[in-house]
């Protein structure tokens, strides 16, 4: 990891100016998913007033992973060359086994008031970014104490208001997923194969219900990076020029401790954008894959890819849609618990385009986690399988591909803050063109990884 000196030293005076800011820092803050095991299984914060407020406190923490792999993959794809590349652009890069880039994330939580806490959380490094990139930040409402109404005061008894960048809360599986060094919520090494993963301008509205249903309602700018330069480029399916509409996203649920042994969770999500210079639902991760190199040809991996399908130099083993100019996607999760017993579920369905289609694709998505954590009580074991596919419309081909994973973990929590856990995965690509890369491809093997969270 390549640090420069400029970068170096605001890393490290900014922990120390925070921790000195109060005598009472690192201790418990309001509305908070911890950083550590106790956040397994934590999605959109509840309303439970547990902690009480007194006075300024700032939180620094970090997630720290190392991984280890042992993969292997091969192809059938036709050899293919293209202009500006030497050899066959559909040759895999040769694997062995080794170390891969390791990844850091540094956080910061602040309790500025009762009620009130912001974030913001940094990539310290990742393969996508291996300088220190800014993921983003928010600033979080449970109260409004400052109003000084009685009546919005109730209100807030069971409302959450979130605004800034930060994590969309399309789905579940974000709640479950690595984020560059914050590995420690994933029970398996890798996240899905099309990964609903983008941090985005806007704001979130909860109602939490004591039934237990909620209801969340947002709004995003739809970009990553956002522009504020006006847009050349004409919509292939309007025959105007773009322009940058406003994303808006929903969900509905139902989440509660029945009895001490059951919890049950189901939820129904969905995200749109009719337009926009560049939407990243699909594609937001800044840190890339914890599958390193897998279905690669080096000169992709270098930043030129072959196909506006994927984008393999970062995110090996995943498929991104593509849907940059327009998407209308839904989901549905279940979640049940007993004992120690979890299944999480995923059933998705997206449609999109590119700015030069004129029509929508689709890609739909299932996954289904089984996980059993051990011993009663403690849970600091656990053993788990996944299973993952894709099947989705590409350009230019007459069938659709379809990508099946099926995934067996292991893991061991040494401590609430010190994770080992280790996975086999096999992941095969059907129905591909024999010019793609990904024909006849596959690829398996084992990975073991590490991860601190604090």
């Amino acid at each position: 990891m390549k640090f420069s000196t400029k970068i170096l030293r605001p890393l490290i005076m900014l922990p120390l100016i925070a921790i000195s800011i109060s005598t009472i820092a690192q201790r418990s803050m309001q509305y908070f998913r911890p950083n550590d095991k106790r956040g397994i299984n934590v999605f959109e914060t509840t309303k439970d007033d547990t902690t009480q407020f007194n006075g300024m406190k700032v939180k620094v923490g970090g997630n720290f992973e190392q991984s280890f792999q042992t993969l292997r993959d091969q192809n059938t794809a036709a050899p293919m060359t293209q202009v500006g590349f030497t050899g066959n652009v559909n040759s895999l890069i040769p694997l062995t086994d080794g170390f891969d880039l390791a990844m850091a994330n540094l956080n910061i939580d602040a309790q500025l008031s009762d009620g009130i806490r912001v974030n913001l959380t940094t990539y310290l490094a990742s393969r996508h970014h291996e300088d220190t990139w800014v993921k983003g930040g928010y600033i979080q409402f449970d109260k409004l104490l400052f109003l000084n109404s009685k009546l919005i005061n109730n209100i807030m008894n069971s409302v959450t208001i979130k605004v800034g960048q930060f994590d969309v809360d399309y789905g579940d599986q974000h709640y479950r997923r690595s984020d560059g060094g914050n590995t420690i919520y994933n029970p398996f090494v890798e996240n899905y194969i099309m990964d609903e993963f983008a941090t985005e301008i806007g704001g979130e509205i909860y109602y939490h219900s004591k039934s237990g249903l909620f209801a969340m309602g947002g709004v995003s700018n739809g970009e990553l990076n956002p522009t504020v330069i006006a847009a050349t480029k004409i919509d292939s399916s309007t025959g105007k020029a773009n322009h940058y509409a406003a994303a808006f996203h929903a969900k509905l649920g139902y989440d509660k401790q029945v009895t001490n042994d059951l919890r049950l969770r189901l939820t129904g999500s969905f995200y749109t954008d009719r337009s926009a210079a560049s939407n990243t639902l699909f594609g937001g991760d800044r840190t890339g894959s914890h599958y390193f190199y897998v279905m690669e040809n080096q000169n992709v991996a270098n930043g030129t890819t072959i196909s506006d399908e994927v984008d393999y130099s970062a995110f090996s083993g995943r498929y991104n849609p593509g849907f940059s100019e327009q998407v209308n996607t839904f989901m549905i999760n279940p979640f049940i618990k007993y004992k120690g017993l979890e299944f999480f579920a995923t059933y998705e369905n997206a449609q999109g385009r590119t700015i030069t289609e004129t029509k929508m694709r689709e890609a739909t998505q299932y996954a289904a986690d089984l996980i059993y954590r051990f011993p009663r009580n403690k849970e600091n074991f656990w053993i788990g399988v996944r299973y993952n596919s894709v099947t989705a419309t590409i350009q230019a081909n007459p069938k659709d591909v379809t990508i099946n994973r099926e995934v067996a973990s292991a893991g061991w929590f040494v401590t609430r803050n010190i994770m080992l856990k280790a996975e086999y995965v096999n992941q095969e690509y059907l129905n591909y063109p024999t010019t793609s890369i990904f024909n006849g491809g596959k690829f398996d093997g084992t990975v073991i990884e590490a991860s601190i969270g604090f």
